[in-house]
């Protein structure tokens, strides 16, 4: 699932033009995302108070097993990695 600061009908809008077909949640209140340390909040940043690129890991008691927190939005993980963390944090 994905979680971001937009609106609901914004990410509406986007899972249809893009054809998106895993869940996303908005967190336009902006509770969720520092709880994780995944908003930007410097006051200096042009990207101040936006959702960070992150990738979690939670298991079935919502623990963190595994999380990488991007400072650049346009540094995605490469699926293999993702997957190589979800197996290694399996018991």
């Amino acid at each position: 699932m994905g979680v971001s600061v937009e609106t609901p009908a914004a990410l509406e809008a986007f899972t249809k033009k893009n054809n998106v077909r895993h869940l996303l949640l908005s967190d336009h209140g902006r509770k969720m995302l520092p709880a994780y340390g995944a908003l930007v909040t410097d006051k200096k940043s042009p990207m101040y108070r936006q959702g960070k690129r992150a990738y979690f890991i939670l298991d079935r008691q919502g623990i963190v097993r595994w999380m990488r927190i991007q400072e650049n939005p346009l540094d995605l993980l490469k699926t293999e990695e993702v997957l190589k963390a979800l197996k290694n944090t399996r018991p």
